[in-house]
C-alpha cells in the first residue's frame, strides 16, 4: 500500500510538502498543489481524511445557502464557487434553503458543531448567534449577492441602485417616459435598491414617479407572465416595462406576445441579469449584466482568507456591472405615449 513518503517521491517535493498541500492547500502553490494531487492519484495513496481533520483542526467543506437552488443566476454563482473551492482545496455543501430562516440556522450549525469551517449566505440574512464571533469580530461567513452590510463579515454585492438607474436612463433615452417596473419580493434588499435606482433616474429626466406602474413579482417566470397579463390590458399602457431580473422579463414577454403585443414596437422590455437563455429569447432581451461566476469565486477566496486568519476587518467588494443593449428594446412611438 503507498504511503506519503511515495507520493512526495513521485512528486519530487518533500513529505512536509505533500503533508502541507493535504492538511493546509490554501498555502501550497497551485503548480506544486497540482503536482502532490496528480503524484496521490498515480501511486494510489488514500490519506486519511479523518486524521487529517482531526490534526488540522479543519474539515476544507464549506456550507452554501442558496433560496432557491432553481433560480438560474444563482446556479451560475454556484458554479464560480465550486472552481475557486476545487482550486483551494475545499469541497461545498449546498442547501436549498427556501429562504427559511430556521433551515438556515440548522445548516450554520454545521459550522457551529466543526461539520463545516465556514459559510456563505446567498440571502440578506445572518443565520448565526453572537458566540459564533471571533477575536477580530467577525463571523465565519461571507454574505454574496443579496446582502446585509453589518460589518461582522465580508460582503461581495453589486451597486444595484446605479446599475438600475443606468437601465431606466437608457429606457428613458428612447424616448419612454411612462416606464413600468416589474419588482422583485418586497422584503429582498435587492428590490429596494433596484426601485430606488429606478426612481432616481425617473427623477433626473424631470418624469414624475407613478406608484400604478409598479407590479409585484418574485424574481420568477411565472411573476412576470402574470404581470405582463395585467399590463396587456391597461387603457393607459405603458411604452416600457423594466423588470428586476431577466426570468421575470421572459415571463411578461411571453404574455404580451398572446395579447398580440409586439416587442419592442408596442412595448420594450428589459430584465436584469444577463441569464444566458436572455440572448437566445425572441426578440434578444436588453438586460444588466453582472459576472455571477466571479461573485461566487469572490466569495470564497474571501471565506477561505477569513478563516486563515488573513481577514482582521469585514471588506465590502463591490462587482462591475455593464448595460447590455438588444432588440426588446426600442424607441417609444408616439402614438403609444397618448393616453386613451
Amino acid at each position: 500500500m503507498a504511503n506519503i513518503r511515495d507520493v512526495a517521491d513521485s512528486a519530487g517535493v518533500s513529505v512536509a510538502t505533500v503533508s502541507r498541500t493535504l492538511q493546509q492547500p490554501e498555502r501550497v502553490s497551485p503548480k506544486t498543489r497540482n503536482k502532490v494531487m496528480a503524484a496521490v492519484q498515480a501511486v494510489g495513496y488514500k490519506p486519511n481524511l479523518m486524521a487529517v481533520k482531526f490534526r488540522s483542526g479543519k474539515t476544507h467543506n464549506l456550507v452554501v445557502l442558496v433560496p432557491t437552488v432553481a433560480n438560474v443566476f444563482f446556479a451560475r454563482v454556484i458554479s464560480g464557487m465550486q472552481e475557486a473551492a476545487a482550486e483551494l482545496g475545499y469541497s461545498i455543501l449546498l442547501a436549498n434553503t427556501l429562504g427559511n430562516s430556521e433551515i438556515e440556522s440548522h445548516y450554520a450549525k454545521m459550522v457551529s458543531t466543526s461539520q463545516a469551517d465556514g459559510l456563505i449566505q446567498l440571502r440578506a440574512h445572518n443565520p448565526f448567534d453572537a458566540t459564533m464571533i471571533n477575536d477580530n469580530g467577525l463571523l465565519p461567513m461571507v454574505n454574496a449577492c443579496e446582502v446585509i452590510d453589518d460589518g461582522q463579515y465580508p460582503v461581495v454585492s453589486l451597486d444595484n441602485r446605479a446599475a438600475a438607474k443606468a437601465m431606466t436612463e437608457h429606457l428613458i433615452s428612447l424616448g419612454h417616459t411612462r416606464i413600468a417596473m416589474i419588482k422583485g419580493p418586497n422584503s429582498s434588499p435587492l428590490t429596494q435598491e433596484r426601485l430606488v435606482g429606478y426612481k432616481d433616474a425617473l427623477a433626473q429626466a424631470n418624469i414624475a414617479f407613478d406608484e400604478s406602474l409598479l407590479f409585484p413579482g418574485d424574481f420568477t417566470l411565472q411573476a412576470g407572465y402574470n404581470a405582463g397579463e395585467t399590463i396587456s390590458h391597461l387603457e393607459s399602457r405603458p411604452t416600457a416595462v423594466f423588470c428586476e431580473n431577466d426570468e421575470t422579463a421572459i415571463g411578461a414577454m411571453q404574455a404580451f406576445k398572446q395579447a398580440n403585443l409586439h416587442v419592442p414596437n408596442d412595448i420594450s422590455v428589459a430584465g436584469f441579469d444577463d441569464i444566458a437563455f436572455s440572448a437566445f429569447v425572441d426578440p434578444p432581451l436588453t438586460t444588466i449584466a453582472q459576472p455571477a461566476e466571479e461573485f461566487g469565486r469572490t466569495a470564497v477566496t474571501l471565506l477561505v482568507d477569513l478563516l486563515n486568519g488573513k481577514i482582521r476587518k469585514a471588506p465590502k467588494v463591490i462587482m462591475p456591472f455593464e448595460l447590455i443593449v438588444r432588440e426588446s428594446t426600442g424607441k417609444a412611438l408616439g402614438l403609444s405615449l397618448i393616453h386613451i
